[in-house]
């Protein structure tokens, strides 16, 4: 399949973002370096523990297994990765087009103890060798940077990657059905995301299904996301004179406008998060994933020092 986008493209893209500085995300994001949707347990929720328990459900959704050779697209700093291999056991690999995050990475997971069982590189998941398969494969706020045209690419690219089996997680930002670009939104996308893309969960979905993914769950996680836009905003604007001195008044105001109309959107609901669950199909293969989402959710009711993985 075609893809419409060079890599290039993508990678001057994704530095002109992420390679600002990570001092600046270390200011407003938290302890985590998590810059996706979290997940809060509570309504008053702080923004660290709900990102923890984003990567818990991630990895609980997975289905995630000691042993288990494990990608993570789009890793970021590497905090799920690390967090996978750290809390699950998993051998993970985790690629990322910013040159800054994958230094962080390597040294947060050399830190860790964990180089050898984490894997961060910075490269484009395209030129991972053809022949390289995985148990399972995460892509945490991925989808918005792919393009439209390049989704039969994207998810044939991943179901090639995935044995057979295997369960992909799909986790990023939808816009509404009827939702439409604004000259803002032009202004925010040029200015701050150049290769963003939104598209609705029924388009994405159904181009899951033309490449024969079974989709086993699909959550939508809208205000949760409206809510970590919230928290990331409110630390900008008490560490505003630092980020300032950081990247300059421009690119200060350029995020400050980002997170709050990013915010509203969730919020009003022209922009959604959903997590679609995939599993790639093998006709000969029986797989019975649980009935219900008790096994997957149960491990918020145990002690901090139980073992994060699904029981059997």
């Amino acid at each position: 399949m075609v893809q419409t986008r060079s890599k290039a493209f993508d990678a001057k893209a994704i530095s002109h973002h992420y390679d600002l500085s990570n001092e600046f995300y270390q200011a407003f994001l938290c302890e985590n370096m998590a810059y996706t949707c979290a997940y809060y347990r509570a309504p008053d929720g702080d923004l660290a523990q709900a990102q923890r328990d984003k990567m818990d459900l991630v990895c609980r959704k997975l289905r995630l297994a000691p042993g288990e050779d494990y990608l993570d697209i789009g890793c970021g700093w590497g905090s799920l990765a690390i967090w996978a291999a750290k809390h699950y056991g998993v051998n993970a690999t985790a690629v990322t087009l910013s040159r800054e995050q994958a230094l962080w990475g390597q040294e947060w997971a050399r830190r860790e103890g964990l180089e050898d069982r984490c894997r961060i590189h910075h490269m484009d998941y395209r030129d991972l060798p053809p022949g390289r398969t995985f148990s399972k494969i995460s892509a945490i706020g991925i989808i918005e940077h792919v393009g439209i045209a390049n989704y039969p690419f994207y998810f044939a690219w991943v179901r090639d990657r995935l044995r057979e089996g295997g369960l992909f997680l799909n986790h990023g930002i939808t816009c509404n059905k009827f939702w439409r670009r604004t000259s803002q939104m032009d202004f925010l996308l040029r200015n701050v995301f150049p290769n963003g893309e939104f598209c609705d969960i029924t388009r994405i979905m159904d181009a899951m299904e033309r490449l024969r993914w079974e989709i086993l769950d699909v959550e939508n996680l809208r205000l949760h996301y409206a809510r970590t836009c919230r928290h990331w905003y409110e630390n900008l604007e008490a560490n505003a004179d630092r980020l300032r001195e950081m990247v300059g008044e421009r690119n200060y105001r350029l995020y400050r406008i980002w997170l709050a109309c990013s915010a509203a959107a969730f919020y009003s609901g022209s922009l959604g998060l959903y997590q679609v669950l995939l599993q790639k199909y093998e006709i000969n293969r029986r797989f019975d994933p649980p009935s219900t989402r008790e096994d997957i959710y149960r491990y918020f009711l145990l002690s901090e020092h139980e073992p994060r993985g699904i029981r059997a």
